[in-house]
């Protein structure tokens, strides 16, 4: 639905008043709900290419790997664009 959609049927006349007011309906929706994270880890070593994901969830915020040489997890970047696939034409 756009904003001139909500303005007729709200009979409004003032966009920038409407789109304060959705603006406002947006922030109090999300104030009243609350946040629920959780963390799972999956060991990626074996090879397993299906990983399990929680069946209530809904987005995946970020992906980390464990670096060996530290001990630390690093957050893997999202890409921006497509990735560049390459076609593997060896037979070897």
């Amino acid at each position: 639905m756009t904003v001139q959609e909500i303005m007729e049927r709200a009979g409004m006349k003032e966009t920038s008043l409407s789109i304060a007011w959705i603006k406002d309906a947006f922030h109090l929706i999300q104030s009243n709900n609350k946040e629920h994270t959780k963390v799972q880890k999956s060991n990626i070593i074996d090879g397993i290419r299906k990983y399990p994901f929680p069946a209530d969830m809904i987005a995946l915020k970020s992906i980390s790997v464990k670096d060996t040489t530290d001990s630390k997890y690093k957050k893997i970047r999202r890409l921006v664009g497509e990735p560049t696939v390459t076609e593997d034409t060896d037979p070897e």
